[in-house]
């Protein structure tokens, strides 16, 4: 996926307006995620089908994509 090629929509992840955001961009074969406050920096991308998978480990191992950006230092 070229970051210039989809469009990225932004989803809150903390409460109420909180400034912890992610961007999330599709296409037919992948989804993307990035941090909104540094969208020029690393991109994880997934193809479509694990994607699921990816948000299951998360939502299993922390309660907030918040608490998972503290380990990502």
């Amino acid at each position: 996926m070229e970051r210039a090629s989809v469009e990225w929509r932004t989803r809150h992840s903390g409460p109420g307006d909180s400034d912890s955001c992610v961007e999330i961009a599709n296409s037919p074969t992948h989804i993307a995620i990035r941090d909104s406050k540094t969208p020029a920096r690393a991109i994880l991308t997934f193809p479509t089908g694990a994607f699921s998978t990816f948000l299951d480990a998360l939502k299993s191992a922390h309660s907030t994509v918040t608490d998972f950006a503290r380990f990502r230092g």
